[in-house]
């Protein structure tokens, strides 16, 4: 009897111990998945439009996005307010679609402190026409097309300037407006359009001013079917496109690292051939645009 219950005591112990081996694999799995769980960087929502959809829904799905440790949300937002405006208030994390130019003069309007981080491309404006076949060319009296937005607006002004058809004071800024034109040797007539419908007025005007989006939107390519447009230079930094995120995200380094991956190498290849050179990479520090 006393044999027996050696025996059975035994095998109880043995029993016990291998239980507590598993509770504690199993704690330990636990653990370990918890940590997992913890080191996994948060899902990143990033608002964009048109082209810029489509660029970042590849850098969603790209290795170096993936070695980054960076998971992207793409949402698309129609709209640069309401771009901007879902970023502050914190339905999208970082939005991707506007110009230096375009986030100061909303941040003036709206009081907001919406922040960039990142310089991405230069999409160039152009002067196009159906009329002309060159700069020199342009009439008398020509009647120019020009968004109905203060930002694109004065770029457009700039551009025409910078095309020797205008003359703007030195002190012109993103907010100058057509009033503040010194010099207009042709007696240039401007008309102010929705911008996103410049392809559709060329026939109905002399010349139109249109952002690369809106141009490859309608099948043009701004560095074959302008007259004139944009260069990379001090004069068009503020025209240099950005990420933009709020104040308290920008020194977040997973939002950080969208910079860098919008730089890839194999990202930039991509763009270069989804849009035939039309997104010309700018990659400089924010100070650039600051100063």
């Amino acid at each position: 009897m006393k044999k027996r219950q050696s025996v059975l005591s035994s095998i109880l112990i043995t029993t016990a111990l291998v239980l507590a081996a598993c509770s504690s694999t199993g704690d330990a799995s636990e653990t370990e998945s918890s940590k997992n769980d913890s080191s996994e960087s948060q899902t990143i929502v990033i608002g964009a439009q048109a082209s810029d959809v489509q660029i970042w829904e590849y850098i969603a799905r790209s290795d170096a996005a993936k070695e980054a440790g960076v998971t992207l949300e793409v949402e698309e937002v129609n709209g640069g307010p309401q771009l901007n405006t879902a970023t502050v208030e914190g339905e999208v994390d970082v939005n991707a679609f506007q110009s230096w130019a375009y986030l100061n003069s909303f941040n003036e309007e709206s009081g907001s402190d919406l922040t960039a981080f990142a310089t991405t491309y230069l999409e160039p404006m152009g002067i196009y026409t159906d009329k002309f076949d060159a700069i020199k060319d342009v009439s008398e009296g020509s009647v120019v097309a020009i968004a109905d937005n203060p930002s694109n607006a004065s770029r457009g002004l700039l551009l025409l300037e910078a095309a020797g058809l205008i003359t703007l004071p030195d002190d012109f800024d993103a907010l100058g407006t057509t009033s503040d034109i010194i010099e207009n040797p042709k007696n240039l007539i401007f008309v102010e359009i929705d911008d996103t419908t410049g392809p559709r007025v060329l026939q109905d005007v002399d010349l139109v001013l249109i952002g690369n989006t809106v141009a490859l939107e309608g099948e043009l390519n701004v560095l074959e079917d302008s007259i004139f447009h944009e260069e990379i230079n001090d004069e068009t930094k503020n025209n240099v496109n950005i990420l933009v995120t709020q104040k308290a995200n920008a020194a977040n380094e997973d939002v950080l690292k969208l910079g860098e991956l919008y730089h890839d190498e194999e990202v930039q290849e991509y763009i270069e051939e989804q849009f035939d050179g039309t997104k010309v990479p700018v990659k400089k520090d924010i100070s650039y645009l600051e100063d």
